[in-house]
């Protein structure tokens, strides 16, 4: 049987696992994605928890204990990621439009990276840009807070 909708709509996150996860060098406990795609405007970034502790992608260093190898979180491969998970974006765009489904307005993936398992939280609404303040990184940043406080 041939592949569906579903299908390629799970390869192009499992990309994006894939991606973040070489970033972190398989060294860390979960992965947090943001994807968003509002009024045609995109947006992607992601955040890790390493040794208990959720830290922004360019902080993986204030996680690692004594006598870890201290992560590159240069700006150029941060910025990989980011063109990656951009892409990955347009190409969900893209198969959403081919199979006549919506496309998501946000996706907030959660990999555990022990368990192997994905939590995803798909939303149709606008979460934004219907607020003259408000932008993909503030909602963003409400997870990432929400995350380190749990």
């Amino acid at each position: 049987m041939g592949k569906v909708f579903e299908d390629y709509f799970t390869e192009l996150q499992t990309d994006m696992i894939s991606i973040c996860l070489e970033y972190v060098e398989d060294r860390a406990e979960k992965i947090y994605i943001y994807c968003s795609y509002e009024n045609n405007m995109i947006s992607g970034d992601f955040f890790y928890k390493i040794n208990g502790k959720v830290v922004h992608n360019n902080k993986l260093n204030d996680a690692i204990a004594d006598r870890e190898k201290p992560y590159d979180v240069s700006i150029d491969r941060q910025k990989e990621v980011i063109d990656i998970i951009i892409e990955d974006i347009i190409s969900l765009k893209k198969l959403c439009q081919e199979y006549q489904r919506d496309m998501p307005t946000q996706i907030k993936l959660i990999y555990d990276v022990s368990e192997n398992k994905v939590q995803a939280d798909y939303s149709y609404d606008i979460i934004f840009s219907n607020d003259k303040k408000k932008t993909s990184y503030d909602v963003l940043e409400e997870w990432y807070q929400l995350e380190k406080s749990n």
